[in-house]
C-alpha cells in the first residue's frame, strides 16, 4: 500500500489583517487596481419584507470608514428592498486575483448634499437618463424612453441638470466582513470581521 502524500498547507499566506476592514478593503482595492481590475462592480443582494432576495450588479461609488455607497432610483426595486427590509449585502470577486470581499450590514441613506455632489459629477447624458427612467417598473416601448430623453434634453438645455429628488445614495454600514483568498487544492484563506459596537473581532473560517 503506497504511503500516504503528506499536503503542505500555506496557512496564514493572505494578507496580515489590518486592525479595520475598511483599511483591509482599502487594501485589496489598491492591490486590485494596480493589477488593472475594474473594481467598481459589486453583486448587490437585497431581499422584501417576506425575505424574497435578489441580487443585481451595481457600481460602488464610495467606501470610507461609515461604510460602501451606491446611487440608485428611489422607485428601483432595489431601493423598495431596503425601503422594506434594510439587511443587504455586496459581494466583490476579482477571478484574476482569486480574491472574494463579502460585506453585510444595515442600510441608510446617503445625505442628500453628497447625493447632490455626487449627481453634479455625472455625465450629462447620465444626469438626463436618471430623470427619464422610472427604474424597474414596466416600459412600454423603448421609443417611449426615447422620447422622454428627447423632451429632457430640450428642457435642460443650456443650463445644469439638478437631482432629481427620487434618486440618491444609499449606504451600507458594515457589521460583517470576509475575505476570501484563494488557495490549490481548495483550501482556500477566510478572514472574518465582525463588529460588536465600534470593536471589530477577526477570526478564520475553514475553508
Amino acid at each position: 500500500m503506497p504511503a500516504a502524500k503528506c499536503v503542505k498547507i500555506r496557512w496564514m499566506s493572505a494578507p496580515d489583517p489590518e486592525k479595520d476592514p475598511i483599511d483591509q478593503y482599502l487594501r485589496a482595492v489598491a492591490r486590485a487596481a494596480a493589477s488593472g481590475v475594474d473594481t467598481a462592480p459589486v453583486a448587490l443582494a437585497t431581499a422584501d419584507r417576506s425575505s424574497r432576495p435578489s441580487v443585481r450588479i451595481v457600481l460602488l461609488r464610495g467606501v470610507d470608514r461609515r461604510g460602501f455607497v451606491f446611487y440608485t432610483n428611489y422607485g428601483s426595486r432595489k431601493a423598495r428592498e431596503i425601503t422594506e427590509n434594510s439587511q443587504a449585502s455586496l459581494c466583490v470577486h476579482w477571478p484574476s486575483l482569486e480574491e472574494q470581499i463579502r460585506v453585510e450590514g444595515t442600510v441608510e441613506l446617503v445625505d442628500p448634499a453628497e447625493s447632490d455632489a455626487y449627481f453634479a459629477g455625472r455625465p450629462r447624458e447620465s444626469q438626463i437618463g436618471a430623470w427619464a427612467s422610472d427604474q424597474s417598473a414596466e416600459l412600454a416601448s423603448r421609443a417611449l424612453l426615447e422620447a422622454r430623453i428627447a423632451e429632457l434634453e430640450a428642457g435642460y438645455a443650456g443650463r445644469p441638470v439638478p437631482r432629481p429628488p427620487f434618486w440618491g445614495g444609499f449606504r451600507i454600514v458594515p457589521d460583517h466582513m470576509e475575505f476570501w483568498y484563494g488557495r490549490p487544492g481548495r483550501l482556500h484563506d477566510r478572514l472574518l470581521y465582525r463588529r460588536t459596537g465600534d470593536t471589530w473581532t477577526t477570526s478564520y473560517l475553514y475553508p
